[in-house]
Protein backbone atom coordinates (compact mmCIF):
# COMPACT_ATOMS: atom_id res chain seq x y z
CA UNK A 1 0.00 0.00 0.00
CA UNK A 2 1.38 3.61 -0.83
CA UNK A 3 1.86 5.73 1.59
CA UNK A 4 -0.32 8.91 1.93
CA UNK A 5 2.11 11.70 1.53
CA UNK A 6 1.32 14.46 4.08
CA UNK A 7 -0.53 18.25 3.21
CA UNK A 8 1.57 21.20 3.45
CA UNK A 9 -0.84 23.58 5.47
CA UNK A 10 0.04 27.53 5.33
CA UNK A 11 -1.33 29.59 7.57
CA UNK A 12 -0.74 33.29 8.89
CA UNK A 13 -2.34 36.64 9.25
CA UNK A 14 -4.95 38.02 6.52
CA UNK A 15 -2.51 39.45 3.84
CA UNK A 16 0.30 37.41 4.48
CA UNK A 17 0.20 35.69 1.10
CA UNK A 18 -1.61 32.30 2.09
CA UNK A 19 -3.60 31.67 -1.59
CA UNK A 20 -1.08 33.07 -3.59
CA UNK A 21 1.58 31.35 -2.33
CA UNK A 22 -0.33 27.83 -1.74
CA UNK A 23 -1.22 27.73 -5.40
CA UNK A 24 2.58 28.60 -6.50
CA UNK A 25 3.51 25.26 -4.51
CA UNK A 26 0.73 23.25 -5.87
CA UNK A 27 1.85 24.04 -8.95
CA UNK A 28 5.63 23.70 -8.47
CA UNK A 29 4.76 20.47 -6.74
CA UNK A 30 1.73 19.19 -8.55
CA UNK A 31 -0.82 18.79 -5.64
CA UNK A 32 -4.39 19.71 -5.25
CA UNK A 33 -4.56 23.12 -3.79
CA UNK A 34 -7.65 23.98 -1.42
CA UNK A 35 -8.15 27.39 -0.10
CA UNK A 36 -10.25 26.34 2.89
CA UNK A 37 -12.40 29.54 2.55
CA UNK A 38 -13.49 28.79 -0.94
CA UNK A 39 -14.48 25.27 0.20
CA UNK A 40 -16.53 27.19 3.06
CA UNK A 41 -17.89 29.23 0.17
CA UNK A 42 -19.28 26.14 -1.93
CA UNK A 43 -19.79 23.88 1.50
CA UNK A 44 -22.46 26.62 2.74
CA UNK A 45 -23.35 28.00 -0.29
CA UNK A 46 -22.78 31.74 0.32
CA UNK A 47 -20.21 34.03 0.68
CA UNK A 48 -17.94 34.66 3.75
CA UNK A 49 -18.98 38.21 4.38
CA UNK A 50 -22.84 36.57 4.43
CA UNK A 51 -21.54 33.82 6.86
CA UNK A 52 -20.31 36.10 9.36
CA UNK A 53 -23.57 38.27 9.35
CA UNK A 54 -25.07 34.97 11.44
CA UNK A 55 -22.02 36.00 13.45
CA UNK A 56 -18.32 34.94 14.19
CA UNK A 57 -18.90 31.89 15.72
CA UNK A 58 -20.83 30.32 13.40
CA UNK A 59 -18.15 31.35 10.95
CA UNK A 60 -15.64 29.16 13.60
CA UNK A 61 -17.94 26.00 13.76
CA UNK A 62 -18.18 26.14 9.72
CA UNK A 63 -14.22 26.42 9.22
CA UNK A 64 -13.99 23.92 12.05
CA UNK A 65 -15.89 21.00 10.50
CA UNK A 66 -14.24 22.30 6.80
CA UNK A 67 -10.70 21.80 8.85
CA UNK A 68 -12.01 17.93 9.61
CA UNK A 69 -12.91 17.33 5.94
CA UNK A 70 -10.13 18.18 4.43
CA UNK A 71 -7.74 17.25 6.75
CA UNK A 72 -8.87 13.69 5.70
CA UNK A 73 -6.79 13.80 2.57
CA UNK A 74 -3.27 13.54 1.71
CA UNK A 75 -0.93 15.00 -0.77
CA UNK A 76 -2.30 19.13 -0.88
CA UNK A 77 -1.64 22.10 -0.69
CA UNK A 78 -4.05 23.87 2.04
CA UNK A 79 -4.36 27.68 2.32
CA UNK A 80 -6.43 28.23 5.66
CA UNK A 81 -8.41 31.33 6.69
CA UNK A 82 -6.32 33.94 9.37
CA UNK A 83 -8.45 32.76 12.38
CA UNK A 84 -8.22 28.81 11.69
CA UNK A 85 -5.81 29.13 14.79
CA UNK A 86 -8.29 30.60 17.22
CA UNK A 87 -9.76 26.96 17.68
CA UNK A 88 -6.51 24.66 18.80
CA UNK A 89 -9.10 21.50 17.56
CA UNK A 90 -8.30 22.75 14.06
CA UNK A 91 -4.46 22.52 14.76
CA UNK A 92 -4.65 19.33 15.77
CA UNK A 93 -6.82 18.21 12.69
CA UNK A 94 -4.90 20.05 10.02
CA UNK A 95 -1.69 18.46 12.21
CA UNK A 96 -2.55 14.76 11.87
CA UNK A 97 -1.71 14.31 7.92
CA UNK A 98 -0.14 17.93 7.37
CA UNK A 99 2.79 20.01 8.03
CA UNK A 100 2.02 23.71 9.30
CA UNK A 101 3.72 26.34 7.42
CA UNK A 102 3.66 29.72 9.60
CA UNK A 103 4.00 32.61 6.34
CA UNK A 104 5.45 35.11 8.85
CA UNK A 105 5.37 38.52 7.29
CA UNK A 106 5.80 42.00 8.69
CA UNK A 107 2.45 44.14 10.22
CA UNK A 108 3.77 46.80 7.63
CA UNK A 109 3.80 45.14 4.97
CA UNK A 110 0.50 43.57 5.21
CA UNK A 111 -1.24 46.96 6.24
CA UNK A 112 0.55 48.39 2.94
CA UNK A 113 -1.68 46.82 0.57
CA UNK A 114 -4.14 43.88 1.99
CA UNK A 115 -7.68 44.52 0.62
CA UNK A 116 -9.65 45.44 3.50
CA UNK A 117 -12.93 45.81 1.88
CA UNK A 118 -13.28 42.02 1.30
CA UNK A 119 -12.31 41.22 4.61
CA UNK A 120 -15.18 40.88 7.06
CA UNK A 121 -12.91 41.29 10.39
CA UNK A 122 -11.19 44.11 9.05
CA UNK A 123 -14.12 46.20 8.21
CA UNK A 124 -13.54 49.09 10.72
CA UNK A 125 -10.00 49.87 9.00
CA UNK A 126 -6.36 49.21 9.69
CA UNK A 127 -6.46 49.38 13.39
CA UNK A 128 -8.48 45.91 13.45
CA UNK A 129 -5.68 44.08 12.01
CA UNK A 130 -3.49 45.45 14.21
CA UNK A 131 -5.38 43.97 17.20
CA UNK A 132 -5.46 40.66 15.21
CA UNK A 133 -1.91 40.72 14.97
CA UNK A 134 -1.04 41.06 18.38
CA UNK A 135 -3.60 38.53 19.45
CA UNK A 136 -2.57 35.71 16.92
CA UNK A 137 1.20 35.93 16.57
CA UNK A 138 2.00 33.96 19.08
CA UNK A 139 -0.58 31.20 18.15
CA UNK A 140 0.72 31.63 14.76
CA UNK A 141 4.33 30.27 16.09
CA UNK A 142 2.97 27.69 18.43
CA UNK A 143 0.99 25.97 16.23
CA UNK A 144 2.93 26.06 13.26
CA UNK A 145 6.21 23.48 12.33
CA UNK A 146 8.15 25.83 10.50
CA UNK A 147 8.10 29.39 10.15
CA UNK A 148 9.02 31.16 7.08
CA UNK A 149 9.95 34.93 6.48
CA UNK A 150 7.77 36.35 3.86
CA UNK A 151 9.53 39.31 3.50
CA UNK A 152 11.56 39.40 -0.06
CA UNK A 153 9.66 37.74 -2.69
CA UNK A 154 6.90 34.97 -3.26
CA UNK A 155 9.04 33.05 -4.92
CA UNK A 156 11.56 32.78 -2.19
CA UNK A 157 9.10 31.62 0.42
CA UNK A 158 7.55 29.43 -1.98
CA UNK A 159 10.77 27.65 -2.76
CA UNK A 160 11.79 28.01 1.26
CA UNK A 161 8.86 26.06 1.97
CA UNK A 162 9.08 23.44 -0.95
CA UNK A 163 12.31 22.92 0.39
CA UNK A 164 11.71 22.35 3.82
CA UNK A 165 9.14 19.75 2.75
CA UNK A 166 10.97 17.74 0.63
CA UNK A 167 13.54 17.30 3.76
CA UNK A 168 10.33 16.36 5.91
CA UNK A 169 9.23 13.58 3.68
Amino acid sequence: MKKQVKNIVIIGMPGCGKTTIGKMISSKLNKRFVDLDDYIVDKAGCTIPEIFQKGEEHFRNIESEAVEEVSIEGSMVISTGGGVIKNQKNIVNLKKNGIIFFVDRPLENIVSDVDISTRPLLKNGTGEIEKLFKERYAIYNSSCDFSVDNVYTIEKVVDDIVEIYKNCI
